[in-house]
Formats: C-alpha cells, sequence, structure tokens
C-alpha cells in the first residue's frame, strides 16, 4: 500500500467506517482507532494448511462469489465521505458489495476490506443478508480487473456491537493476504442495527480464471 493510501485507510478507521445497513435506518458507525503500526496475529488456515500462498499484485476486484450463501456480486470501488468516514454502497435494488479502495486489493498482503448490507430498505435483503452464516473453511472468490482471482478461505465469523468494534484485528497490520467482510447485524434498534458481523479470511490460491 501507498503512503497516502495507507494514511486514507487509517484516517478511515479512526473517524470510524460506516457500515450503513439498511434504506430505513441511519448509517451506522464502528467506532475505534487503531494502535500505530499493529500487528495481528495471523489465525491458522481451515485444516492446518500451510498460508505460503504468494501475494499478488495490486489490481481491484470488480467481482465476489461466495457459494456456501448464494452471493455472486459485482464489487464497486468506495472512497471516503466529507466527515473522513468510509462510504457504502448506494441503497437500490441491484445491491451490490463494495470494496474500499484505500485498502490492500484482494490478494495483496494486508486486510483487504469489502462492505455490504444486510438489508436495502423497500428493496429486501441486501448482498449481505447471511453473512453470518459463514462458517470456517467456506470459500470466498475475489475476481480481480486484471483478470486473474485470488480464493480466500473463511478463518472467522465474528458478531460484535458496534462499540466493541474489534479495531486492531480488523485494520491492524498482517504479513500475508487477508480479507474482511463486513456487514450489519444483531437486533434493529431507533439507530439501526446494533452490531456488526464481520468475515476473517485468508488467501489460499490465486491464478487466471
Amino acid at each position: 500500500m501507498s503512503p497516502s493510501s495507507r494514511r486514507a485507510f487509517l484516517a478511515a478507521a479512526g473517524a470510524g467506517l460506516l457500515a450503513g445497513c439498511t434504506g430505513g435506518h441511519p448509517a451506522d458507525r464502528t467506532p475505534g482507532t487503531p494502535p500505530a503500526s499493529p500487528v495481528t496475529s495471523p489465525a491458522p488456515l481451515p485444516g492446518g494448511r500451510a498460508g505460503a500462498v504468494r501475494p499478488l499484485g495490486r489490481s481491484a476486484p470488480v467481482a465476489l462469489r461466495i457459494p456456501a450463501i448464494g452471493v455472486d456480486t459485482p464489487v464497486v470501488r468506495l472512497g471516503l465521505q466529507a466527515d473522513g468516514s468510509v462510504e457504502v454502497p448506494a441503497v437500490t435494488a441491484d445491491d451490490r458489495a463494495g470494496w474500499y479502495r484505500y485498502s490492500p486489493t484482494p490478494g495483496q498482503t494486508g486486510p483487504s476490506v469489502i462492505l455490504g448490507h444486510v438489508t436495502v430498505g423497500k428493496y429486501g435483503d441486501g448482498v449481505f443478508r447471511r453473512l453470518d452464516r459463514l462458517r470456517t473453511g467456506d470459500g470466498i472468490t475475489a475476481r480481480l480487473e486484471n483478470g486473474t482471482s485470488a480464493d480466500f478461505a473463511v478463518t472467522a465469523v465474528r458478531t460484535v456491537g458496534k462499540e466493541e468494534f474489534p479495531t486492531a484485528d480488523v485494520y491492524g497490520n498482517v504479513d500475508r493476504p487477508e480479507l474482511r467482510l463486513i456487514t450489519c447485524g444483531g437486533p434493529v434498534t431507533g439507530d439501526g442495527y446494533r452490531d456488526n458481523v464481520i468475515v476473517f479470511a485468508v488467501l489460499t490460491s490465486a491464478g487466471e480464471r
């Protein structure tokens, strides 16, 4: 990640990851300020597989497939809003996931961040409606702009209260390519969904598609 992208990545984390999850509720914030240079301990790969996959070069994701929960979605690019928080995909009937463009691309070393709605107001379920049903070992494939694909395996699925968002675990430096998928979850309160659902995954293979 370039120095300017790294600054934007950390600034957004400090401002709070914007995770608006419905068309009928205000946007919810995921608070937390990361340490200056956090390093999280890599989770083991499912089944004890060695995590020695060579990182990919930078190439933006254009599609995301998660067969276990029926996700097959285009991926849009997200930036920062005026208040320094992260954009979310537009609330439309054709709901899509969004990659935060100041994070690593899927397959690069570090945590690549992709957001999606759990519901989209009058349009019903969002693209990440069943994200909390993923289990360790489930596969995720990101198709990249340069024609390659990055395959990941889920290492953990966590549902946490927004006030307890694990900022260092999500944004912290790691020494291998990892993926973070984020949406909202839990009960709906007056301000929207109470919790965040976070999927952690690690690169298992990469190649042309």
